[in-house]
């Protein structure tokens, strides 16, 4: 009954070990910080879908062949980019005022 019990155990240790091993060789995407990543706040107009392809060049770019003055006119141009991508974004919700929400909506019906 023992070996019974060890060997049921090991079979559980394995199945729960191999989906970590699995999402080890995983490749992993690289999200950029100042860009939404949520799907409610994803652009909607022509105007943010140019300002998002043009951070994602500027992205791309091999900034180590490039001079100081180069560096920091990028850094001001995503920093402007930005703001304008900040002035044409809607109302941003957290997900636990979402909740609290709810809560109360049932609470008054």
């Amino acid at each position: 009954m023992k070996k019974h019990l060890i060997q049921l155990s090991l079979v559980a240790m394995l199945i729960g070990i191999a989906p970590l091993a699995n999402a080890a060789n995983t490749p992993v995407v690289a999200v950029p910080t100042h860009l939404p990543t949520t799907a409610n706040t994803l652009p909607q107009t022509k105007e943010a879908l140019v300002l998002m392809n043009r951070i994602e060049t500027i992205q791309a770019m091999d900034v180590s062949a490039m001079s100081n003055s180069e560096k920091r006119a990028l850094r001001k141009e995503v920093k402007s980019i930005e703001k304008q991508m900040k002035a044409l974004g809607g109302v941003y919700i957290s997900v636990g005022a979402i909740i609290i929400i709810l809560l109360l909506i049932i609470l008054f019906l």
